[in-house]
Formats: structure tokens, sequence, C-alpha cells
């Protein structure tokens, strides 16, 4: 078989964003603007995004600092015990909200104001299900005394197939999957759920974050789990199957704030998100499925059309920048001072 050097990708969706707000944002969209037409935008803000209003006023906001480009950002809604179905009902109406996002309380990055029982956003639920609004879950547990590695296998087993059954016609997407468990489910559960997968769980596992010390750059939740893990996400991804697809799960934190007494959990790889992909891929000899997993699952599953415009990946061995700026802080990309083998021209 031929090395292949180069590929032409159909322009991709990022479908699992972080991009902050006010300035951090201005500094993070461009990266993402240069590969992704669409990214679902995650609501997680310190003031979560809760409300239809809310969504408009943060897809403006995104939209100014994209003002050069096509980039289309496409808003989520934040769960709280308190989401009414009146709720879902001007999520709706707005036209512009394409999914909402449950984190159970404590989760993860501003999740504090997230979901504290399940049973509390079933009136939300319904409507959504009701709507075809899809529902988008951080899947973990937090109870304390569940392991941090088993905690999304015990969402799966106790959280989510509950909820399948209470919810058939519910869209779900799981997402950034860590597990061959959730790989496992997924695979065989009904057309309805699906899962994203980001860069970063593809290429490490856990060994990653002890390489020679504590490194906070590589510590994010869902945690980065077992190699055997990280083959069944491998295979998941590079499968064909639609009920994959690309979630970079990029998370810009300050500097200070990761490398810090209690830092702050989150990779950031949207500045070489599609170059990341693409190695996990080679390695797995199926670059040719990277086309369906970045720019075709993720429309089919959302509703939406196909994008028009191509990317250009290369086969280059290139540096990634030691710092990105981050308004007036400091950014570290994933790999900082490190190599990437594939360039996006």
């Amino acid at each position: 078989m031929s090395q292949i050097d180069s590929i032409i990708l159909t322009r991709p969706d990022d479908m699992h964003l972080h991009v902050r707000e006010g300035v951090a944002l201005k500094s993070v969209i461009p990266d993402t603007a240069r590969q992704f037409a669409r990214a679902i935008i995650m609501p997680n803000l310190t003031n979560p995004v809760s409300t239809a209003k809310m969504a408009q006023e943060y897809r403006d906001e995104i939209l100014s600092a994209a003002a050069d480009t096509d980039f289309e950002p496409l808003m989520t809604l934040y769960l709280t015990d308190n989401t009414s179905a009146e709720t879902i009902k001007e999520a709706v109406a707005s036209g512009i909200i394409k999914a909402l996002k449950l984190y159970p309380a404590g989760a993860t990055t501003n999740s504090d104001k997230g979901v504290t029982q399940i049973k509390n956003i079933y009136p939300a639920l319904e409507a959504m299900q009701k709507n075809d609004l899809p529902l988008l879950v951080h899947g973990e547990v937090t109870a304390p005394e569940i392991d941090i590695f088993d905690r999304e296998k015990v969402f799966v087993e106790t959280v989510l197939i509950p909820l399948m059954v209470d919810f058939p016609e519910l869209k779900i997407v799981l997402e950034h999957i860590t597990t061959a468990d959730a790989v496992d489910y997924v695979s065989s559960a009904p057309a309805t759920l699906a899962a994203t997968i980001t860069a970063h769980h593809l290429l490490m596992n856990r060994n990653a974050i002890f390489q020679g010390g504590i490194r906070p750059h590589h510590y994010c939740l869902p945690i980065l789990k077992r190699e055997t893990h990280r083959q069944a996400l491998i295979k998941a991804a590079t499968s064909g199957s639609p009920r994959f697809f690309l979630g970079t799960d990029s998370a810009p934190h300050a500097q200070n704030t990761k490398e810090s007494a209690c830092g702050c959990a989150g990779m950031y790889t949207a500045y070489h998100a599609m170059e990341l992909y693409a190695e996990a891929f080679d390695k797995a000899n199926a670059l040719d499925m990277l086309e369906g997993f970045a720019s075709d699952h993720g429309a089919e599953f959302y509703g939406l059309p196909y994008n028009k415009g191509s990317i250009n990946l290369q086969r280059k061995r290139w540096q990634v920048p030691d710092t990105l700026a981050l308004g007036d802080e400091k950014l570290i990309p994933l790999r900082a001072g490190e190599y990437c083998e594939w360039q996006l021209l």
C-alpha cells in the first residue's frame, strides 16, 4: 500500500466546542473558523447560557469575533433543575437552538448549576422529544464514592440506559466518550444515540498525564483512560459507523489556571484539531474514513446539509507554538513545542 501524503476533505464540523467569552473568545474563534464550517457551541459559561435570549446574545458575540469568515455557530442551552417546557418552546421558536446540554452538577468546568437529579428535567426532556431537539450529555456520575476512571461506565449503566427507555424517541449525543463501555453501548443502542470523540482521547492514554511528572495540560474531563479504551475509541472512530463523529471538546484555559494548585480541566486543540485527527486516523491506516467522521456523520445526525468547500491536509512535520494568546493571558496548546505530522494548508 502506497503512503498517502495529501487528503482533501469536505469542510468539517466540530460538534463539541468551547469558545468562552469576551477577549478569550476573540482569541480562539479564528482557530476554529480556519478549519470548520460549523461548531456546536457549549453553553457552560460562568453565567450559563440557559435561555434563548442569552443564546442569541452569545451567538452575536461569536459572529462578531468571526466577522471575516463564514463560520456558523450552532447554539445550545444549559439544562438546570429548573429548565421548563416553556424554555424548550422558546428555544424551538428562536430557530437558533440546535440542542440542550446536560451537565451533572459538579462534573466539569462551570457545571455547578447543572442538573442534580435526572428526574428534575423530565418535563424539559418530554418537550425536547416532542420537538426533535437533541440532548447532549456529559456522561459522568459525580458521586464521590465512584472512581474517576469509572464515572462514564457507571453513568451509562445507571443514567443513560434508563433515560433511553423513558424517552425512546429523544435524540441523544453521548459527548466526548472515553471508554470501551461507551463504544459498546452506543454501537448496540437504538439509532437515536450517537457519540462524539476527541482527538486527544484518540491519541493519548492516561499515562500521558504522568510522563516525567504531573502534566497539567494533559488533564481533562472525562479524564484520559487505559490504552485498551483508547484502542476501542480508535476502532469506533475509524469504523465508518455514522454513530460516531468529530467533537474536539477544545477547552481554552489560561496557563496560570492550568498550572496551579487546583488546575482546570481541558485541553486546547482547536489550533490544530484536524492535523491531530489526521494523525490518529493515519496511524490506524484509516485516512479514507476521516471524511465521514469529520464532515458527514455529525451533519446527518443533526439533520444539517453537508458543507460546501473543502480543506486540504498534507503530510508535513511542523512544530506547535509554545504559547498562544488568550486575551492578555497565555494559552498552552496541546503538544506545545512538540510536533504534528500533518498540516492544514
